[in-house]
């Protein structure tokens, strides 16, 4: 039984990242180009609401709000569906209509903990975000993967051309638009109310446990659940987010973790440059290229980044350091400025350097050896999950 769940587990693994890597260069370049925008509006006199602004930031933005197209194209390639098909599904899902229906905030009921926000043939739905998410498409393609070989067993081949993608799109899309999406959204809203009963309960325990397990939550798009609980504490006068301060340390961590790989590997250039990239976007705040690119793909270095960043977690509830902005990550230090809180600045780089040290040293020592590289360059190629 634990030897099926392991290799399920790595299956999994393998598909996600195997369906990120094309990606992973668009996502480094998209995050040092979103933290040079951070600089520039923050010390360079830019303005948010400049047209310069608007411009080169829909250039960095781009890559994250059509990840679902992407990922939906790679997965499929990976999982041996048609990648336009499900290139297409993401699109729908990303679809402008339907992600305002999310954005208006305007709710008909509730379901099982849901806001009621549509309906299907007259059936209440709850239809979710999935702009920037990931874990939805995987599903989509490997359903797709499923349901294309099924449609040809009954369908003529003189029909299949205009009728199976009608037949593909609808199946796949409806699936993942009214079934996966709420299934994601009920289990964030248990992690939600978790989380806010760990934070109130002990600071140093919340530390620990959000900090070693937040970045798990991203892989599954579960850390949407989060978000919502930051925005209502940064939203009001003076409003600071102690949430917030643990999710930038696991950031740090993530990146950290990837510098660990860039300084041992040796032989692996392609590796190393991956991982300094991986690791500059993750000091901007943009952890997808590290996670993805690097630590998930060798799994102890993901372990061994987490533990670091549980360390970091715990040490951030000690000294109780507090988040005034967004932004986090190195590149995110004034959102820990305050002139009402004024050893928290400092508290901040005690917290980052404990997390960096911990991190590093973990996955230099434990998490990586320049063999697994080599290894995962002469690994068998898997096709679907249940292989």
């Amino acid at each position: 039984m634990w030897g099926r769940t392991k290799r399920g587990a790595s299956n999994l693994i393998g598909v996600i990242t195997g369906s990120m890597m094309p990606v992973i260069g668009l996502l480094a370049a998209s995050g040092i180009l979103k933290g040079i925008m951070t600089i520039l509006t923050t010390w360079g006199g830019v303005s948010t609401t400049s047209q310069t602004y608007v411009i080169i930031n829909a250039m960095g933005d781009a890559t994250f709000y059509f990840l679902p197209i992407l990922v939906g194209f790679t997965a499929a390639q990976k999982l041996g569906a048609n990648p336009v098909i499900v290139a297409i599904i993401g699109a729908f899902l990303i679809y402008p209509s339907l992600v305002s229906i999310y954005t208006s905030g305007k709710f008909t009921g509730t379901m099982l903990g849901m806001g009621i926000n549509s309906n299907f043939f007259g059936i209440p739905v709850h239809i979710p975000q999935y702009t920037y998410s990931i874990f939805p498409m995987i599903f989509a393609a490997w359903m797709a993967s499923k349901v294309e070989p099924w449609i040809k067993k009954w369908m003529p081949v003189v029909l299949r051309m205009i009728f199976s993608p009608l037949v593909e799109i609808f199946l796949v899309g409806i699936t993942v638009l009214v079934v996966v999406g709420p299934i994601i959204t009920l289990v964030s809203t248990g992690i939600s109310d978790a989380l806010q009963w760990v934070l109130s309960s002990n600071l140093i325990l919340a530390g620990l446990i959000i900090g070693g397990l937040y970045q798990v939550l991203v892989i599954f798009g579960l850390h949407w659940a989060v978000i919502p609980i930051i925005s209502a504490e940064l939203s009001v006068p003076g409003g600071h987010s102690l949430l917030n301060a643990i999710v930038s340390v696991t950031m740090i961590a993530q990146g950290a973790g990837a510098l660990a790989v860039w300084a041992k590997t040796r032989k692996n250039k392609d590796l190393k440059g991956l991982a300094m990239s991986a690791a500059i976007s993750a000091a901007a705040g943009i952890t997808e290229p590290a996670m993805y690119g690097v630590n998930l793909k060798y799994g102890r270095v993901f372990i061994t980044s987490s533990i670091g960043a549980a360390i970091g977690g715990l040490v951030n509830g000690f000294l109780h350091v507090d988040m005034y902005g967004f932004t986090g990550s190195l590149i995110g230090f004034p959102s820990f400025a305050s002139a009402s809180n004024p050893n928290n600045f400092m508290n901040f780089w005690i917290v980052a350097a404990v997390t960096i040290v911990a991190a590093f040293t973990l996955t230099y020592l434990f998490g990586y050896k320049e063999g697994d590289s080599l290894k995962a360059k002469t690994a068998p190629k898997k096709r679907h999950l249940g292989e």
